[in-house]
């Protein structure tokens, strides 16, 4: 706002021009954090990738190996715990890329009812081993979406997953899948290990279980 200085509302308008500025040099700052935790997670992440590797590498050699008990146990719980840290690497990989903007999302068509299908049979040991009741209502007629499957089975599997870690003890979980005015729309509910005590507004706010 540019104003004569003998004007009445000169004072308002250098007021107003120095609380832009300050927004935009704070937004400048926060952009430029951004990235730089960005770039700190992706140089991070890559660096993991290269020892992790190797470990793997060698543990599946480990277990190819006829070792004795309990050296052959071992093994077998260093690989899988590896491959479990591979995968906690590129999830921290992945969001670096979605926060700015670049994760690729390949999207083919695929049908949703075999993919939760899919997804509940790899995980079936440990839905065994929970104490919870799974209970299934998915459609048998196939359900065709446009999607990135491998994305979408991490986000049904991490779904999953809650459940069974979060879920109140001999309780059930529900997985329904269905067609509603032309969308394929998939719902899982359980009952809470834990009390609900938090605000509604919380549950879409980043870090909340």
């Amino acid at each position: 706002l540019q104003l004569s200085q003998h004007s009445l509302l000169s004072k308002t308008a250098s007021d107003l021009n120095e609380l832009e500025s300050g927004i935009d040099n704070a937004i400048e700052q926060r952009n430029r954090s951004n990235q730089m935790r960005v770039e700190l997670i992706t140089n991070v992440s890559h660096d993991l990738k290269t020892p992790l590797t190797s470990i793997i590498n060698y543990a599946d050699l480990l277990c190819e190996e006829n070792l004795p008990q309990p050296a052959s146990d071992y093994a077998h719980a260093l690989s899988e715990k590896a491959y479990r840290l591979k995968n906690m690497v590129q999830d921290v990989f992945d969001l670096s890329k979605a926060t700015t903007g670049n994760l690729p999302v390949e999207k083919h068509r695929l049908d949703l009812v075999k993919l939760i299908k899919q997804t509940l049979a790899d995980m079936d040991e440990k839905i065994s081993e929970s104490s919870l009741a799974f209970k299934i209502n998915i459609t048998d007629e196939p359900l065709m979406i446009d999607a990135d499957g491998d994305k979408l089975y991490r986000v049904f599997q991490n779904l999953f997953v809650n459940a069974i870690q979060y879920s109140l003890d001999y309780s059930r979980v529900h997985i329904q899948l269905s067609a509603e005015n032309g969308f394929a729309v998939a719902k899982v509910k359980n009952t809470s290990k834990g009390e609900l005590d938090f605000d509604p507004s919380e549950i879409v706010e980043r870090f909340v279980r």
